[in-house]
């Protein structure tokens, strides 16, 4: 047998080229929506702890008296402990998140519920802020009487106020609602179907 004989017989012997199964590029299609969601809480976080340094400016910008800063200080401090609890969960999660390998569907199913219990956790954070600063705003009207504001909102039934202060609340929920499902949702969805596609099959 010749050079050209074994040759020939080596290429028929080739095992056939394997398709890669439809699950598997499911799953890396996967990894642009993580990628991106990824990408947006990091630039989440950057934007809040700006946010955070800036209102601790806030006494010096609005005047704030002695007693007032010492007021401030303490509803600062307090909005700090519950930021830095979520900032916490949040870095774990995104830590965690890079630890994975994103190629089975468990771990693709982890990363989804994780991200959607993140979500509920940034909602609930934004409405205790919202209370903290409705509080803050309530004492400052009680500490500041003689305050232009506090003439005009003490000619305000109780009625009113306790009616304003419901829709900031329920504008502050609609706002965060909307935020989450624009900022995450897309992302978490492209996610969602594939889960669907790789249970169905």
């Amino acid at each position: 047998m010749n050079f050209d004989d074994l040759k020939n017989q080596w290429d028929n012997e080739k095992a056939p080229e394997k398709s890669i199964p439809g699950h598997i590029l499911s799953i890396k299609e996967a990894t642009t929506p993580i990628d991106n969601i990824r990408s947006k809480m990091k630039q989440e976080f950057f934007v809040q702890i700006v946010s955070l340094l800036l209102v601790a400016f806030s006494p010096r910008v609005f005047g704030f008296s002695p007693e007032m800063k010492q007021v401030f200080l303490i509803f600062y401090a307090v909005t700090c402990g519950f930021i830095s609890y979520y900032f916490f969960k949040f870095y774990v999660f995104y830590k965690h998140s890079y630890d994975l390998s994103l190629d089975t569907r468990k771990n693709l199913l982890w990363f989804y519920y994780e991200m959607k219990l993140n979500i509920e956790l940034y909602k609930a954070l934004t409405y205790i802020i919202g209370f903290i600063f409705l509080s803050f705003i309530s004492i400052y009207l009680f500490m500041n009487q003689g305050t232009v504001l506090h003439q005009l909102v003490s000619e305000i039934s109780t009625f009113y106020i306790v009616l304003n202060c419901f829709i900031m609340i329920l504008v502050i929920g609609v706002i965060t609602e909307l935020w989450a499902k624009f900022y995450y949702g897309a992302n978490l969805e492209k996610i969602k179907v594939i889960l669907d596609q790789l249970e169905d099959e």
